[in-house]
């Protein structure tokens, strides 16, 4: 693990802010997911139901990025129907601000099933956060969907 929060730069124990953190960038802004791409080209189309994400990965990244701008929708959507809440109430004093991929198995595009490990992290209240999962997801009927972590 790097002590480095790229694009922002060495750790200095400091959280980006954003003036309005559950709103979407726009599609010429970094994406949330901090893939390197813009969200126009990340995960922007993807929260617009404009596309579907074609690899475990890019829904993960994108279900994290509608963490980021509060949108519960999308993440009940892509959610799979077996393991899905009824309702998802998002705190908004939680403010996402990094995440890191750190592995995966299987789920490309030709894949049924996948494993994405990330760390996320957040600031809640000044206290600082820290989300460690091993999520699985499948592809049903040609779309990838958020099933649950594993234990």
């Amino acid at each position: 693990m790097t002590d480095s929060l790229e694009p922002f730069g060495p750790h200095t124990g400091t959280v980006p802010t954003a003036p309005d953190h559950f709103a979407p960038p726009g599609f010429g802004d970094r994406c949330r997911c901090l893939s390197g791409e813009v969200f126009g080209a990340c995960c922007g189309p993807f929260l617009a139901r404009e596309t579907t994400a074609p690899t475990a990965v890019q829904l993960m990244r994108s279900r994290y990025s509608a963490y980021a701008a509060g949108e519960a929708a999308y993440l009940l959507e892509t959610w799979h129907p077996s393991t899905r809440p009824a309702a998802l109430e998002l705190d908004p004093s939680t403010r996402w601000y990094r995440l890191d991929v750190l592995r995966r198995e299987a789920g490309g595009p030709l894949d049924g099933v996948g494993l994405v490990e990330f760390r996320a992290y957040a600031r809640r209240n000044g206290d600082r956060l820290e989300q460690h999962e091993v999520s699985r997801f499948v592809r049903e009927l040609g779309q990838w969907r958020y099933l649950d972590a594993v234990d």
